[in-house]
């Protein structure tokens, strides 16, 4: 039985009720990635015993060009997926940590990192929304197991505390540069430009652009959402907002929020549907910096 996370299988016994063996490898695939495709990326198989594991490796082998690596149990297999999450998602906290004390220093968050690069061992990540299946998702699996055995982390909550609160952020930056630029809050327009967790990319699981968009519905703004790459019905049926996949000819916003750095949005002309003081937020530091009001 070969069994590879988030694929369903059927796991049977024979007719003479003897044990089965479990082959397993966890998922290990960057969604959207063109160049580092399923067979690309090294596969980390195991199995409930050697013959199991041989079979695994002997399947993914035929089909991963990057070979696979053989580790010594499922457990350790398992706890490799989870690790290479949560060492991401706390690395990238750790940048938009730096984003919130730069922001009340009032420098630049990425002029800080691109100083910071010029060393041979900095690790050049940028702060930014963490969704996705499994970035924003797997260090909660890692921090249970390690709670019900007795031990509560620090660094994984404390990391995933401060990614889950970006988007609450970059609302109320928002509003502070409409109001700096006398805007009525109450009943302004604004759009946020992309949906999806990661650019060039139709995946919407655990977006956390919805936090952009609830908050700055709480503060009275009539948001639009437009995003050519996701799916409408899709994110109808997930997260019950109604999406756009184009701008109206003639619509007019107050602010706009790039929340996705998909390849169409960096050619597009803000002017034809920013209003004449309206104000241009840039979440992933794509956009030509004399054309936005401020960036993460």
């Amino acid at each position: 039985m070969i069994l590879d996370k988030d694929h369903q299988s059927l796991i049977n016994f024979d007719k003479q009720g003897r044990e089965f063996k479990l082959g397993y490898s966890p998922e290990r695939i960057n969604p959207g990635d063109k160049v580092r495709t399923l067979t690309d990326i090294r596969k980390v198989v195991s199995g409930s015993d050697g013959d199991a594991t041989q079979t695994i490796a002997a399947v993914y082998s035929s089909i991963i060009q990057a070979g696979v690596y053989t580790a010594p149990s499922i457990k350790v297999a398992e706890a490799s997926k989870a690790i290479e999450n949560a060492q991401r998602d706390v690395n990238i906290s750790f940048v938009n940590e730096l984003a919130l004390i730069f922001d009340r220093m009032d420098i630049d968050t990425n002029d800080v990192i691109d100083a910071a690069s010029t060393k041979w061992n900095f690790l050049n990540y940028k702060p930014g929304l963490v969704g996705g299946h499994c970035i924003g998702v797997d260090p909660y699996y890692l921090a249970h197991k390690a709670q019900s055995l007795g031990y509560h982390p620090q660094v994984i909550l404390s990391g995933r505390r401060v990614n889950d609160c970006m988007g609450s952020f970059v609302a109320n930056k928002v509003i502070k540069l409409m109001i700096q630029k006398d805007h009525r809050i109450r009943g302004a327009k604004a759009l946020i430009m992309g949906v999806t967790f990661k650019e060039n990319c139709p995946d919407v699981r655990n977006t956390r652009v919805i936090d952009i968009y609830h908050e700055l519905v709480q503060f009275g703004l009539n948001v639009d959402i437009f995003d050519p790459w996701a799916n409408k019905v899709e994110v109808k049926n997930e997260y019950g907002l109604d999406i756009t996949n184009a701008i109206k000819t003639g619509e007019v916003y107050d602010a706009i929020v790039v929340a996705v750095s998909h390849a169409e949005f960096l050619t597009v002309d803000f002017q034809e549907f920013k209003s004449s003081n309206g104000i241009i937020f840039d979440t992933k530091s794509c956009l030509d910096r004399s054309i936005i009001s401020g960036r993460l």
